[in-house]
C-alpha cells in the first residue's frame, strides 16, 4: 500500500489579544516557554518527530518575531531543497483579509490556503494550533485517521474537572463507542462533558478543500469575509454531519497556553510536575542563542525554580521561571511569576504571580503583583509589557504597554 504523503500545516495566529499587552509585539506562538524555548517549538518539534518532513507555518501576526525564531526550520532539521519547512503570509486576495491582513479565523485561514493546499500533492494535512502545550506522536494519529478509513481525525482530550481549563472555552466534542465524532458545540455556554477537540487535527486535503469550497459557498457574506471563521462554528460540524469524523484520543498532559492565567499556570505546573517534552526520547528542540551559565550567588534563595543560561541570581527566587540573562539582585524577591529574557529585578523590587516581558527593569520600590492573586482569573494576573521600568506598585490585574514608565 502506497505511504500517504502528509504536509504539517502549523496555523500561528491571529493578534492573540487575550494576552494583552504580551503579543503588541510578539505573535503568541514566539512568547516563551520554559525559560529558553517558544510555544511554537512544541508543534514544530511534534511534527518533525513525528516524521512530517513538509511543514508549513502560517504567520498572521508580527511575523518578524516568528522568523528568526524558526530559522527557515533548521533546529528542526527541516531546511531542506525540497520540501521541507516554508513560512506562509496573509496573501491578499486567497481568502477573507481583516484587522491589517489578518484571517477572521483558522477556519478561514484554511481557506485562504485552500489552493496551495490543493497544489500542495499531499494526500493528508495535519492542522494544529502553536500555542499549546502536549505529547503526541502524530503517527499514531495517522494510523487511527487510515483504520478509520476518516475524512478527518479529531485528536481529543478529556479536561476532567481540573480547574486549569474550561471545556466552554473549545470545541466539546461527543464521540460514540466506534470512535466516530457524533456531535461537536463550539465554546458553549453549557458544555456536555469535558471531551474537546485539543485544535490538531489530520484531514483528507481533497475532502477539506471540497468542504472549505461549498461553505464558502453557502456562507459567503461581504466581499471580505469567507463566512467560515473558526474550524469549531461551521467547518467541523460539516465533517462530522458527513459521518466520517474520528477521534483519536490524548491521554497525556495538554494545555492551552492563550490566556495569561493558563500561561502561568502550565509554567507552575512544570515546576511542580515537570513534563516528559523534555526527555531525550522526545526532545523539544528550539533556536539558542549563546548564553553563559545561569550563576546564583551565595547569599541567593532560590527554590523550585528554572534558571534560563545566562541568568544571574542574588536575591530570592520562589517557584518561578527566569527567562535567559535575566538578573535578580540582593534583596530582589520573585515568586511565582514569569520572567522573560533580559529581565533585571533591581533590590527592593518584589515580583509575585505576575508575566514581565523581555527587557523589563523593576527598580526599587517596585511592588508588581501580590501573593494572594487568584490563578483562575486571567485579568487578576499581572502583564508588564516589553521593555517598560518600574518603580511603582501594579496591583492584581494590571497592564502595563510596552515602553511604559511607572
Amino acid at each position: 500500500m502506497r505511504l500517504p504523503r502528509i504536509l504539517g500545516l502549523v496555523q500561528a495566529g491571529g493578534a492573540g489579544g487575550r494576552m494583552d499587552v504580551l503579543t503588541l509585539e510578539h505573535a503568541k506562538p514566539a512568547l516563551p516557554y520554559a525559560g529558553d524555548h517558544q510555544l511554537v517549538d512544541v508543534s514544530l518539534s511534534t511534527l518533525a518527530t513525528s516524521g512530517v518532513q513538509d511543514v508549513w507555518l502560517s504567520v498572521q501576526y508580527q511575523a518578524g518575531s516568528l522568523e528568526e525564531q524558526v530559522r527557515n526550520g533548521r533546529p528542526w532539521d527541516l531546511d531542506r531543497s525540497v520540501g521541507g519547512f516554508r513560512l506562509v503570509p496573509p496573501e491578499q486576495g486567497s481568502g477573507s483579509l481583516h484587522e491589517e491582513g489578518m484571517n477572521a479565523g483558522n477556519a478561514d485561514e484554511l481557506y485562504g490556503l485552500r489552493d496551495q493546499l490543493r497544489d500542495s500533492g499531499a494526500d493528508l494535512v495535519v492542522v494544529m494550533s502553536a500555542d499549546h502545550v502536549y505529547r503526541l506522536d502524530l503517527r499514531d494519529v495517522v494510523e487511527t485517521h487510515l483504520a478509520k478509513e476518516a475524512e478527518v481525525t479529531v485528536v481529543s482530550t478529556d479536561l476532567g474537572d481540573t480547574f486549569a481549563e474550561d471545556p466552554a472555552d473549545h470545541a466539546v466534542v461527543q464521540v460514540n463507542r466506534l470512535g466516530r465524532v457524533t456531535d461537536v458545540a463550539y465554546k458553549p455556554e453549557r458544555p456536555v462533558g469535558s471531551l474537546v477537540a485539543a485544535e490538531i487535527f489530520v484531514y483528507e486535503v481533497p475532502v477539506l478543500v471540497e468542504v472549505l469550497e461549498e461553505l464558502h459557498r453557502e456562507l459567503a457574506g461581504e466581499e471580505d469575509d469567507s463566512g467560515l471563521g473558526d474550524f469549531g462554528e461551521h467547518l467541523l460540524p460539516r465533517m462530522v454531519q458527513r459521518g466520517k469524523a474520528f477521534a483519536h484520543h490524548l491521554d497525556g498532559y495538554w494545555r492551552d497556553l492563550g490566556q495569561p492565567h493558563h500561561y502561568l499556570n502550565a509554567h507552575l505546573e512544570l515546576i511542580d510536575h515537570g513534563l516528559e517534552l523534555f526527555d531525550g526520547t522526545w526532545p523539544l528542540h528550539t533556536s539558542h542563542r549563546p548564553h553563559p551559565p545561569a550563576r546564583v550567588g551565595s547569599g541567593a534563595r532560590v527554590e523550585d525554580s528554572l534558571l534560563s543560561p545566562g541568568s544571574r541570581v542574588a536575591g530570592t527566587v520562589r517557584r518561578s521561571v527566569l527567562g535567559p540573562d535575566v538578573v535578580v539582585e540582593e534583596g530582589a524577591v520573585v515568586e511565582e511569576s514569569v520572567l522573560f529574557g533580559e529581565v533585571v529585578v533591581r533590590s527592593g523590587a518584589r515580583v509575585r504571580r505576575s508575566v514581565v516581558d523581555t527587557g523589563c527593569e523593576l527598580l526599587d520600590g517596585a511592588d508588581v503583583g501580590a501573593a494572594d492573586i487568584d490563578l483562575t482569573d486571567p485579568d487578576a494576573i499581572v502583564l508588564v509589557g516589553r521593555d517598560s521600568r518600574v518603580a511603582s506598585a501594579l496591583p492584581p490585574g494590571a497592564r502595563l504597554a510596552p515602553g511604559t514608565t511607572a
